[in-house]
């Protein structure tokens, strides 16, 4: 090959390495603008979300501001309803204090005729009271809830008679299990049952009618008749039993179906308030002895089963508190004093504060001179504004 043939093919190569060369620029360009394109698409896009993310936020931020201005307005609002349902309880209060309703006591001329009767055959047979108790009920002086804890309905209450802080706890309205607390304090502050003593009775209990009274345990057991149990609960052992001589018995409190006897403690010692076919209209009471369990006395009284929830004894007189089947406010509206002292004309009205629903039980402590209530899980204190039965 001759050397023009060589130069002409360098010409060529060159040539065609700089098509080449031109073509590949050509590409970049193409993709450099094309990547140039989505970097001011991405560009607008990012500052169009940036300004409705701005926009966004301060709508956010002005909702949130309106949200706490109204929050702040309906909590005024319930603090003013809150200050309105206080005065009108007081309102109503008072109004039922001076407007008393009547008793709910039907008039039957049977029951009156049988009520005279019983009263002839009885004229002699007085109850010599053992204390010089005379005070009676005035008012509810105060009132203090402590937690909530268990089942709507239960029991809880102090030994009547002792000087033990011990709390007594009865869950439920058929168990055989008692949890004890050392003292207020732990039974306040803790929730759970881990913190209490338990004590597993030999016999299943029934109702919210149980009693502590001197160290031992007078509980209701069911297995045929209705029996009152006494359990010492130092050595854990039953100490007596007794039978409780009615036929037929009926649940004591006309909204309170589970309770048939209901054990209480006063000044005067030992008392059950329970109910009998023979006279399903009416509640009966009778004084026991806290030793042998005996029957010393026994007395129909007029106050009626319709409507009552729970009932205590003060100074040696029944008081029965009632309400209504949609629970309403408790009131004490039937007084019946053992000794003659305190006539029904003569007593006082007491309503307690509507709080949840009704009272599956109420144990007057005698010693505190406070009642403990269990009203729908909820465990309550009321100390109670007393009188002279004469000052009445």
């Amino acid at each position: 090959m001759g050397p023009w043939r060589s130069l002409l093919l360098l010409q060529l190569l060159a040539t065609a390495l700089r098509a080449q060369q031109q073509q590949f620029m050509e590409y970049v360009e193409r993709r450099l603008t094309l990547l140039e394109e989505r970097i001011s698409q991405w560009h607008d896009q990012s500052s169009r979300y940036s300004t409705e993310l701005r926009d966004f936020k301060n709508q956010v931020l002005g909702m949130l501001e309106t949200a706490e201005k109204e929050r702040e307005a309906m909590r005024s609002e319930a603090e003013s309803a809150a200050v309105r349902v206080d005065r009108l309880e007081r309102e109503v209060d008072y109004l039922e204090t001076q407007n008393p309703a009547p008793p709910c006591v039907e008039v039957d001329e049977t029951l009156m005729e049988k009520q005279v009767a019983t009263a002839k055959q009885r004229k002699n047979e007085k109850y010599t009271k053992l204390t010089d108790c005379s005070d009676t009920i005035a008012s509810i002086r105060a009132m203090k809830i402590l937690k909530r804890f268990g089942s709507t309905s239960g029991l809880w209450t102090k030994d009547a008679a002792g000087n033990s802080e011990k709390i007594y706890v009865f869950d439920g309205t058929a168990n055989d299990t008692v949890y004890i607390f050392p003292r207020m304090r732990e039974f306040t502050l803790f929730s759970a049952t881990r913190k209490a003593a338990r004590i597993k009775l030999p016999y299943p209990w029934v109702g919210t009618g149980h009693l502590v009274y001197d160290g031992h345990l007078y509980y209701i057991r069911q297995q045929g008749p209705f029996q009152v149990i006494k359990f010492n609960l130092a050595n854990k052992t039953v100490v007596d039993s007794s039978v409780f001589p009615a036929e037929e018995q009926i649940p004591v409190f006309g909204l309170s179906p589970f309770t048939y006897i209901e054990v209480a403690a006063d000044e005067e010692g030992l008392w059950a308030i329970y109910a009998t076919k023979e006279d399903e209209k009416n509640i009966c009471l009778a004084k026991l002895d806290p030793t042998s369990l005996d029957i010393e006395q026994m007395w129909d009284t007029p106050c009626p089963r319709e409507n009552a929830e729970a009932a205590f004894v003060v100074c040696g007189a029944l008081h029965v508190v009632y309400n209504t089947p949609l629970p309403s406010r408790s009131r004490v509206q039937c007084v019946f004093d053992v000794s003659g002292t305190l006539g029904p004309e003569d007593a006082s009205l007491v309503y307690f504060p509507k709080r949840y629903g009704s009272h599956s039980s109420m144990k007057y402590n005698p010693r505190e001179r406070q009642i403990y209530a269990w009203d729908d899980g909820y465990q309550i204190i009321y100390r109670m504004e007393m009188k002279k039965k004469l000052e009445v």
